[in-house]
């Protein structure tokens, strides 16, 4: 299952040629046998939840002595009045609904299984007891008895905090829900810091119910934005690279000059000021001498930044060229293969019914175990205890595990498509579907290795959120020695994250091309990527902040068109919350949008830089790539291969 259980001879990895879409085999088997076991372990926690009732619970809801509402219960040991027949008393009502627990996230309140929940304001004991008479349903601890409601002592502490509010129950879950929204306004206020009193908290409700309309088409705009921009990107973006890379050095150059200069102007009048100073105070001399100093090391560091910088734009401009090519073609690729744009939509809908599948299973979890009483308040809970309480941690692995699987599917499928697109001599004989073609390789052949991928993935990712768990729960508390070491671990195991899934990627994009295992892929793609480090690095330096200024681009003209139209809508005076999230969803979109466009270049690369390593143009060894960036990108080329290229081309 490792590396070196690889099918393919290691003694001759390097010699092995690379050919494309030739042959096709299974790969990492092993790792989708693994990954089957553990995702049909996610599923038994599903199950074993369902057949130990808390489901059940967490749908019905129970009381605070463990009985399940609407359903007729049994007996639990060491708790009173459990065992209790509930058929008829199907809504779970809580005596103080506003007693929120903000830190554990929890109701204090007592609970009861109650007929019918309060539809008007009972403001007295004689209207609680009326209201059990009257509807049958009793809302105060089962033992009292409804007519002596007025005269109990108990009462204070087994009946609902008055005035009890109207209340509603919620359609699915059962549970009486105050009609009036002041109690969770005060919860949000504990919350949102920002939040001073209730007005503002309506207000900024009111905001984005009453423009709803315009968030809906503000976020249609951002999409369309997002698409309009991948489109562009193709025709400009020579000169949008260019005029990038220019203002970076012309920056670079005028902050050294303006270093410079300052540090010339305190040395020509510095000195005299520096005179009279010393007549005053010695003290105020040596401050400014300490100026002079920090001046003079920014200049020469500055001077030291800006000729290094010149010198790679120097070194690396046909390489520059390079990366405007592979943008060039990306923008072909998405013109063959307009599928490419929904996966973001296919890949955030698998995540988004995977995550509320496990929201649900971890609310099951919450109402599973055995029955326990909290020496707090009393009241029964249900907790898992001995071993099963791992199933938690299980299940929580599950999270990262399946989701980055996720996410490497969609990774695969690109890679798949993109690689068929640049391997195929003919554009015009492309599959019907290159992405569905894509889809049924990765499903026939590929699982395993994107298993094997997503948890090396996994295995770093844990612990880096179990450290930043710590780091939370220590804030304020640890040393500043303990701060520095946890902050040093998590960036540490942060970028390697995101090495990994880098180098993930492009094994995703070798085994779509050669069908090899993820250890073989990656080592391949590895040799590939340090061959061409000086042109990776430009690729990735230009590209993706190319890539980011679109994201920038996107959100602000969203937020623009957003001023623009919420400023006409009166009904209402705060728009700062609607605005805030369409400017999330607009980021949100375009990320998701310009990821699949860098994909596709990160891929478009690996695929040239194999072509060009194993094909010179010669008769049997013809070249992949089109005319446009054979055009672009031939300065890059050895000259032999240069002479053959303007032959084709000219």
């Amino acid at each position: 299952m490792g590396c070196c259980g690889s099918t393919e001879v290691s003694a001759a990895w390097t010699k092995r040629e690379w050919r494309p879409l030739e042959d096709r085999s299974c790969t990492d088997l092993p790792w989708f046998l693994l990954f089957t076991v553990f995702c049909v372990g996610m599923g038994s926690i599903c199950g074993f939840t369902i057949a130990t009732g808390g489901a059940a619970r967490l749908v019905f809801g129970y009381d605070s002595y463990g009985n399940t509402c609407g359903q007729r219960n049994e007996q639990i040991e060491g708790v009173r009045l459990s065992g209790l027949d509930h058929t008829d008393r199907k809504f779970v009502f809580f005596l103080d609904p506003c007693n929120i627990d903000i830190v554990q996230r929890k109701i204090k309140s007592m609970a009861l299984c109650v007929s019918l929940c309060p539809t008007e304001e009972l403001k007295t004991y004689q209207d609680l007891k009326r209201f059990a008479m009257v509807n049958g349903s009793e809302l105060c601890s089962y033992e009292l008895a409804a007519h002596r409601y007025p005269v109990l002592e108990q009462r204070t502490t087994k009946c609902p905090k008055l005035p009890v509010p109207p209340s509603k129950p919620l359609p699915v879950f059962n549970r009486c829900t105050p009609v009036d929204i002041s109690c969770y306004a005060r919860f949000a206020e504990a919350v949102v810091t920002f939040v001073g009193d209730n007005s503002v908290l309506h207000r900024l409700i009111a905001g984005v119910a009453a423009s709803k309309e315009i968030i809906i088409g503000l976020c249609v705009l951002a999409l369309f934005l997002s698409m309009i921009l991948m489109v562009i990107i193709r025709y400009i973006s020579a000169v949008l690279v260019w005029i990038l890379t220019s203002l970076v050095v012309l920056g670079s150059l005028a902050g050294t000059s303006v270093l410079w200069w300052l540090y010339i102007d305190y040395r020509l009048y510095g000195n005299d000021t520096s005179s009279k100073v010393l007549k005053e105070a010695k003290e105020e001399v040596e401050v400014t001498r300490d100026s002079g100093q920090a001046l003079l090391v920014y200049a020469v560091a500055a001077t030291v930044f800006t000729i290094i910088l010149l010198l790679l734009m120097l070194f690396m401009r046909k390489r520059v060229a390079l990366t405007i090519a592979l943008f060039h073609v990306a923008g072909k690729v998405f013109i063959h293969l307009p599928l490419l744009t929904l996966q973001p939509f296919v890949t955030f809908f698998a995540l988004l019914l995977f995550w509320i599948y496990w929201i649900l299973v971890l609310l099951f979890l919450g109402t599973t175990g055995n029955p326990v009483q909290n020496e707090e308040t009393g009241l029964t809970e249900f907790r898992l205890t001995g071993p099963l309480q791992y199933l938690t941690w299980y299940h929580a692995v599950g999270l990262v595990w399946i989701s980055e699987f996720i996410l490497a599917c969609q990774q695969m499928t690109v890679a798949g498509a993109v690689v068929t697109y640049y391997f195929t001599r003919d554009k015009n004989r492309l599959p019907v579907t290159p992405i569905l073609s894509s889809v049924l390789r990765l499903v026939r052949y590929h699982l395993g290795t994107v298993a094997k991928g997503s948890f090396i993935i996994t295995l770093v990712k844990i612990p880096r959120l179990i450290l930043m768990y710590i780091h939370n729960q220590l804030k304020g508390k640890e040393n500043a020695c303990a701060r520095c070491m946890l902050k040093t671990c998590i960036c540490c195991l942060w970028c390697l994250e995101k090495c990994l899934n880098y180098l993930n990627q492009n094994a995703y994009a070798a085994t779509a091309i050669n069908s090899t295992s993820f250890c073989t892929s990656a080592r391949d793609a590895f040799v590939i990527l340090v061959e061409n480090a000086l042109r990776v690095a430009t690729i990735n330096a230009i590209g993706d902040f190319v890539l980011f200024l679109g994201k920038i681009l996107i959100v602000t003209t969203t937020a623009f068109a957003g001023v623009l139209l919420l400023n006409y809508q009166r009904d209402y005076a705060e728009w700062l919350l609607p605005l805030i999230i369409v400017c999330l969803f607009s980021f949100l979109v375009a990320h998701c949008f310009l990821s699949i466009f860098e994909i596709v270049v990160d891929v478009l690369f690996l695929c040239f830089a194999i072509d060009t390593k194993y094909n010179d143009g010669t008769p049997g060894k013809e070249f992949f790539m089109d005319k446009a960036l054979m055009v672009r990108s031939f300065v890059c080329l050895p000259q032999s291969s240069v002479n053959l290229l303007k032959g084709l081309i000219w």
